[in-house]
C-alpha cells in the first residue's frame, strides 16, 4: 500500500470545522482583550480616591503590558489558523513543510495550525 500524500476532502472538512471553531473562540478572546485594553468596560479607578489610584497605577501598567503581550500572541494564533484554512483550500493542509509527509491526525486535532511533524519539530531543536 502506498503512503498517502494528502488528506481526503472529507478529512480536510473535519479539520476545517475544528479550525473554524477555534478561530471563532480566538477572535472572541482577542476582542475581549482589546476591549479591556481600550477600557470599554468602564471598570477603571478614575473616579476613586487619588491615593488608591497612585497605588494601582503600577500594577495596572504591568497588567496592560501582560494583556498587550497576550493580545499579540492571540493575533498571531488567529493568523496561523487563517493560514491553515488557506492550506485546506489549496489541499496542502497537514503536509509537513520539512519532510513532505502527512502530519498525524492526532497532532492536527491538538494543534490544527501545525506545519511541522513532531519529528521535524524535534530536529529543529
Amino acid at each position: 500500500m502506498t503512503e498517502k500524500k494528502r488528506y481526503s476532502d472529507e478529512e480536510l472538512e473535519e479539520f476545517k470545522q475544528i479550525i473554524l471553531s477555534k478561530l471563532e473562540l480566538a477572535k472572541r478572546d482577542y476582542q475581549q482583550m482589546m476591549d479591556t485594553l481600550s477600557n470599554k468596560n468602564g471598570n477603571d479607578v478614575d473616579d476613586t480616591m487619588p491615593t488608591y489610584k497612585i497605588l494601582e497605577e503600577g500594577s495596572m501598567t504591568q497588567t496592560k503590558e501582560e494583556l498587550t503581550t497576550m493580545a499579540a500572541r492571540q493575533q498571531k494564533f488567529i493568523q496561523a489558523l487563517q493560514a491553515a484554512l488557506v492550506r485546506i483550500e489549496n489541499k496542502t493542509y497537514g503536509i509537513c513543510r520539512v519532510t513532505g509527509k502527512l502530519i498525524p491526525k492526532e497532532r492536527l486535532r491538538a494543534v490544527p495550525h501545525a506545519t511541522l511533524s513532531i519529528e521535524a519539530k524535534q530536529a529543529r531543536g
